[in-house]
């Protein structure tokens, strides 16, 4: 784990466990919430690695803070320092989609009816608040506790005018 203090901020509201993913910019850590025993995903992001991409965190941000929708992943919360950005977010046991494919080899019809469903739900709703998603794949979509679509991943959306 790196030093304390680029992590102290969390110090008494979270502890941090192991690594759960990682992507181009960000960590993603699972969490404990310290009062509430709840499990979160947090997904750590260094200022200085992300330059001239920070813009698109914001809208990342932004846009989580907006979009409250059952098959879109939670943002609960964000806390930033001079040189971090931590976003605790709504953790999902199941893992990715694609992952999840690739064990089964294909999805039963009726399997894959069901998370189309939640899929075209999420984007309509994200649609009607003005959002794009722009990287809509199944590494992008996590399944929860009770095999349900959560979309994930908006540092490529756009809020078109």
């Amino acid at each position: 784990m790196p030093s304390s203090s680029s992590y102290s901020v969390l110090d008494g509201l979270y502890t941090l466990h192991e690594t759960i993913g990682t992507g181009g910019f960000a960590k993603v850590k699972l969490g404990v919430h310290c009062l509430t025993g709840e499990r979160v995903a947090v997904k750590i992001m260094d200022k200085k690695s992300l330059g001239h991409d920070l813009p698109r965190v914001k809208l990342e941000i932004a846009a989580m803070k907006e979009l409250h929708h059952q098959h879109i992943c939670r943002l609960y919360q964000v806390i930033e320092t001079d040189e971090k950005i931590f976003m605790m977010l709504e953790y999902c046991p199941g893992g990715e989609l694609f992952d999840y494919i690739v064990s089964k080899d294909r999805l039963k019809e009726n399997e894959a009816r069901f998370f189309l469903r939640q899929i075209i739900s999420a984007l309509a709703f994200i649609h009607d608040v003005g959002y794009a998603h722009r990287d809509l794949k199944p590494e992008n979509l996590l399944l929860d506790e009770d095999q349900n679509l959560k979309l994930i991943d908006f540092g490529l959306c756009a809020k078109p005018q």
